[in-house]
């Protein structure tokens, strides 16, 4: 069981205001645990659950210990910005140290799939492991009814109604966050509540300057939590040791040595540090592919090298009933444009995704969400392709 510490914050009269694009129906007696990280998001969700009529109560999470007292870590800031806003609104506010399930559920997977020379994206395991499956419990152990957070998303049907539970994109389509939420079992999205989902950004910080929140122009956190503001590289070789190896053009020519296959992904252009090639075009080279096998970076002058049709994907997590073949649409990556595709069951028992038309930098690792247009109905791992030889395929055929 996680630390707990427990602040009972004094009461304080918030301001009364409506936005009428966020009202839902009172749920009175009903008590809410709200993830607040000091942000504006969460500030403004709790003041728009006090409004729906829930009986809010704050969880501020602490999930990063490495770096206490850097320049990095923001974590003592941020639960005094928590701390301000629960004291305005007058709300009572928890803390938690998820650090341990943290490390082992996020931080070493990550390690892992950087060391199988993968791209993984903790943000979105983060969601599953801590933000909802920890939260979730530690939300029940409080007695609570239903946990929320500041995601901009919107849900329909669950809790007490008797409509089909859906999770739909946010009215915001530059901070619609449905992409981070795809691994989460419908279990725990079905305990949570979304009250930003109806509103833009712009809106939210205008009702937080309203409230007079001292938070409402703070800047959004950007980048991966544990690692901050600082260098990605410089981060990862405190934890994975360099392995330098070839870099090789797609016909096995060697054209210089990488530090580390770990610090590549597919079609990443800088930083591959090679210089002018003699015999080449002055043009700019792609990562196109990672040998571990070989401990070889492959890399080539054409964007064509890094467009695929396909991918393969596991670890599926559904929010609906898939039957296959599944015409739909996909993401690969963070605000990404909906791209329609028709999912199937690949031979090796993995899902087969091939898209309409060719998607740029398809990288191991990563995830694919997919859509029913507004619809988020689940995701998937992508997974590697294995090649036999270094002259690889263009992916654009199954």
């Amino acid at each position: 069981m996680p630390t707990l510490e427990s602040h009972h914050l004094a009461r304080q009269m918030s301001p009364k205001q409506n936005d009428k694009t966020a009202e839902q129906p009172a749920k009175l007696g009903k008590r809410v645990i709200l993830g607040m990280s000091g942000g504006v998001d969460s500030s403004v969700a709790a003041h728009l659950l006090m409004q729906q009529g829930y009986e809010v109560e704050g969880l501020f999470m602490k999930n990063w210990e490495e770096d206490d007292g850097s320049e990095y870590c923001t974590a003592i800031t941020d639960l005094e910005d928590a701390s301000a806003v629960c004291t305005k609104l007058g709300l009572k506010l928890h803390t938690a140290n998820f650090s341990a399930e943290y490390w082992d559920n996020v931080f070493e997977h990550f390690l892992s799939e950087y060391k199988r020379c993968r791209t993984p994206n903790p943000d979105i395991l983060c969601n599953r492991e801590i933000k909802f499956q920890q939260f979730v419990d530690y939300a029940s152990s409080l007695g609570a009814d239903y946990i929320a957070t500041g995601h901009y998303v919107r849900r329909t049907g669950g809790l007490d109604t008797q409509q089909p539970f859906k999770i739909l994109k946010g009215v915001d389509n530059n901070k619609d966050q449905t992409y981070f939420l795809q691994a989460v079992p419908e279990q725990q999205l079905e305990k949570c509540l979304f009250p930003l989902g109806d509103l833009e950004k712009p809106r939210v910080r205008e009702i937080a300057s309203e409230l007079g929140l001292a938070n409402d122009k703070k800047k959004d956190s950007t980048g991966i939590c544990f690692i901050g503001e600082r260098r990605f590289a410089d981060f990862l070789a405190t934890y994975i040791k360099d392995i330098p190896g070839p870099i090789k053009d797609q016909q096995g020519r060697s054209i210089g040595e990488h530090r580390g296959l770990h610090y590549y992904t597919v079609g990443q252009r800088q930083g591959i540090n090679i210089g002018g090639v003699a015999g080449r075009k002055e043009r700019p080279w792609y990562v196109c592919a990672k040998q571990p096998q070989t401990n070889t970076l492959v890399i080539s002058q054409e964007q064509s090298d890094i467009l695929g049709n396909w991918l393969h994907a596991d670890a599926a997590n559904w929010l609906i009933e898939a039957e296959f073949p599944l015409r739909c649409q996909a993401r690969i990556r963070y605000r990404q444009e909906d791209q329609r595709c028709v999912v199937s069951c690949a031979a090796n028992g993995q899902l087969l995704v091939k898209f309409e038309q060719p998607q740029r930098a398809i990288a191991p690792g990563q995830y694919v969400a997919f859509y029913d247009d507004e619809q988020m109905i689940g995701g998937a791992v992508i997974e590697p392709v294995s090649y036999t030889h270094l002259t690889l395929p263009t992916n654009r055929e199954v």
